[in-house]
């Protein structure tokens, strides 16, 4: 190109890219047609006379982002950067994740999610926890808590101060679940769901249109449910073939829900439920959940994904095909 052909390349470039004018007002402009000025526009790419640099904070993995999504065919991803100093590194993986990041990135996404009148639903998980403690604004909205608690002793810091805040946060209306998570039978699962407190907050689960999970894999530490039973029960799970657990629901590798009798023993959203729900966020990362997540994502029931770039890279190297896009809300069980 030469000085004159420079010159306009620069020129029409500006007009395009920073003054926002479109072709055929570029070609008015300097009597040209709108075909050569997407030549020119393209030459100018080519020959390096114009660079566009896609810019997101550091701390969040575009690339990994955009593939995660279109792998799962999930409606929003999005990969966090995965601590990189061997200190750090050794407490990840101790940990699964560093939840608290994730939990930050997790309110951020859910204060764009969330519109005015939504009802959001908050499930048990220390993501879902930290989440909540990470939120600076939601707009006004009904929270309702999705599952009951770990320990009902830990109420007050746990999933019930999670709805309370998110709710205080929005300035709606809470609904809390004052009952643990797990109980011992079915029979004392139902007459809990049947207290007035519990089944005034079971009422709005089919009201939820964003929800909030936290995932777990099928080990010591890193699954709840997992932690809450017996030595033997966990055996008899394990030889289910159980992958993952989400809100007290168990999963096999490809997604499929096995162990169904857990889920009468506990107070919880139904998976049935949950699929309904127009937008279901899970949050979840560290190499160890990387495969609970895969089994999770192939389930349907979930929309969109907050993760690290550690679980991301276990996830896009998995060499089995991707499932079904996620947005179809299709049950692997034929239901």
């Amino acid at each position: 190109m030469g000085p004159a052909e420079l010159m306009q390349a620069a020129a029409m470039a500006r007009r395009f890219y920073l003054e926002g004018k479109s072709k055929i007002q570029i070609a008015d402009e300097f009597g040209v047609s709108r075909f050569k000025v997407a030549r020119v526009l393209e030459t100018a790419l080519e020959r390096d006379l114009v660079r566009i640099e896609i810019r997101v904070p550091a701390e969040l993995d575009a690339d990994r982002s955009d593939a995660l999504r279109a792998r799962y065919g999930l409606r929003h991803a999005v990969v966090v950067e995965s601590p990189t100093s061997p200190a750090e590194a050794v407490a990840v993986d101790e940990a699964a994740a560093d939840p608290e990041n994730l939990g930050e990135v997790a309110a951020g996404l859910l204060g764009e999610l969330v519109t005015d009148g939504d009802v959001l639903g908050l499930a048990w998980g220390r993501s879902t926890t930290h989440m909540a403690a990470a939120l600076r604004q939601l707009p006004p909205c009904t929270v309702v808590q999705l599952t009951g608690v770990y320990d009902a002793g830990t109420a007050d810091r746990g999933s019930v101060e999670a709805v309370r805040r998110a709710a205080e946060i929005a300035g709606g209306e809470a609904h809390p679940l004052y009952a643990p998570m797990l109980l011992p039978d079915s029979a004392t699962a139902a007459t809990l769901r049947n207290q007035t407190g519990i089944a005034r907050a079971f009422e709005y689960f089919d009201k939820v249109t964003v929800a909030a999970v936290s995932i777990g894999s099928w080990e010591p530490g890193i699954s709840t449910v997992h932690d809450m039973l017996s030595d033997e029960e966990r055996d008899h799970y394990s030889s289910l073939g159980v992958a993952a657990e989400m809100s007290a629901h168990l999963f096999d590798a490809e997604g499929r829900r096995i162990g169904r009798d857990l889920g009468e023993r506990c107070i919880t959203v139904e998976a049935d439920r949950l699929r309904r729900v127009p937008e279901v966020v899970a949050i979840a990362g560290g190499q160890r959940k990387a495969a609970a997540i895969d089994a999770v994502l192939r389930s349907g029931l979930v929309t969109s994904l907050v993760t690290d770039t550690a679980a991301a890279d276990q996830l896009l190297l998995g060499a089995r095909p991707a499932p079904r896009p996620a947005l179809e809300r299709a049950d692997p069980d034929g239901g």
